[in-house]
């Protein structure tokens, strides 16, 4: 709540300011490797939500080179496994919104969402409400996740 009273807009690209910063739980990159990283999504769809991100500013994946593609898949993969390890996550939505019409929220920067599932994680509040619960604040889910990422390098 404390973030959404006091969020303005920002100028540029929410990516490549945050992958600028020093990792902490204000910037929420909880890995980064060579040519992408890896950040908890700061409006997320349930604790754990992470997207793996090129460094560099690229629209599409066909403008990226074959390595930094590769890369993304290959945190792609250690998210779920990390995911699975820390939240007991039963399945995973995964996917790459590409354009406006696509839904994509950072236009401009392309990225790949892991969203942590379980059976039943769906409830009145998100389906009346439209509103989401999470059980942890982002800044737990940081450590947590950021933490199993230290120890396994």
């Amino acid at each position: 709540m404390k973030y959404i009273e006091k969020h303005e807009k920002t100028a540029g690209c929410v990516f490549c300011i945050a992958q600028d910063k020093t990792d902490s739980p204000e910037n929420l990159i909880a890995f980064r490797g060579k040519n992408a990283y890896v950040i908890l999504n700061r409006f997320p769809y349930t604790s754990g939500h992470v997207m793996v991100i090129p460094f560099r500013h690229e629209s599409n994946l066909e403008n990226l080179d074959p390595e930094t593609r590769a890369e993304m898949m290959e945190l792609a993969s250690r998210c779920t496994t990390i995911l699975r390890k820390v939240y007991r996550t039963e399945s995973f939505n995964m996917g790459i919104n590409i354009g406006e019409a696509a839904g994509a929220g950072v236009l401009g920067h392309v990225h790949i969402h892991i969203v942590p599932r379980w059976a039943g994680d769906t409830n009145f509040m998100s389906t009346t409400g439209e509103t989401r619960v999470l059980p942890e604040s982002l800044e737990d889910t940081y450590q947590r996740v950021h933490g199993e990422f230290l120890k396994h390098k």
